[in-house]
């Protein structure tokens, strides 16, 4: 099954050109056809392979409190005051996600800038902390965590502190990991893909790939994967 069509990124793109209030309510009926409601219906659609890799995270089709993200952008604290966003993103909840802080998956679709990956993004300080001093107690697990499925190693992303934080040794093996302030990685995803026949295998295969990191993550916090 194909979701998205070439337009789905022209979209995207005039959309960036004309990032106002008035050119995108004369082009609402377009923004629906050709991207959100496929992404719902991709949303619905990944629930079983999502299921597969664990039973604990959420493929949530609802258009509103939904695992698709609003297009409306949060301009009230950033000097960009552009109403909306030039991408389209969906994150896909642990079970307890609306609880507590959890690793979530994510697919992020933008012209020439498409990717999927799963992790957990800005968490507070005391989530950091379990999760740093998970890694020290597990490293091995860690190591191999980071490997990915396949054993590749998984291409992570995020800020990181300039030093190693306050409580761990700077000498420490894993100074680096530990330095992270977000635990993320991604995979790139072809604009092709996006627009081709096989979007839902390649997500579950990609996916499949982030998930012993997710897993660690979970292991991290007390949740089950």
């Amino acid at each position: 099954m194909r979701y998205f069509t070439p337009d789905s990124f022209k979209f995207l793109d005039d959309l960036a050109l004309n990032n106002n209030r008035p050119w995108f309510n004369a082009n609402k009926a377009r923004y629906e056809d050709s991207l959100r409601q496929p992404f719902l219906r991709l949303i619905g659609d990944l629930a079983e392979p999502l299921a597969r890799i664990s039973p604990h995270f959420v493929a949530d089709p609802r258009p509103v409190g939904g695992s698709l993200f609003r297009i409306h952008r949060d301009a009230r604290f950033s000097s960009d005051k552009s109403p909306y966003k030039t991408n389209a993103g969906a994150r896909f909840r642990h079970e307890r996600g609306r609880e507590v802080a959890a690793p979530v998956f994510y697919l992020h679709l933008q012209p020439g800038n498409c990717f999927l990956g799963g992790g957990i993004w800005h968490p507070d300080s005391p989530t950091l902390r379990h999760i740093r001093e998970f890694i020290v107690d597990n490293p091995a697990a860690w190591q191999r965590a980071v490997k990915g499925k396949s054993g590749k190693g998984l291409a992570m992303g995020g800020d990181s502190l300039s030093r190693p934080p306050r409580g761990f040794p700077a000498d420490h093996p894993l100074a680096e990991d530990l330095k992270r302030k977000d635990f993320v990685a991604s995979l790139r995803l072809p604009d092709s893909v996006i627009t081709g026949p096989s979007l839902v295998s390649r997500i579950g295969k990609d996916w499949s790939e982030v998930a012993p990191l997710i897993d660690y993550l979970c292991a991290a916090l007390d949740l089950p994967f």
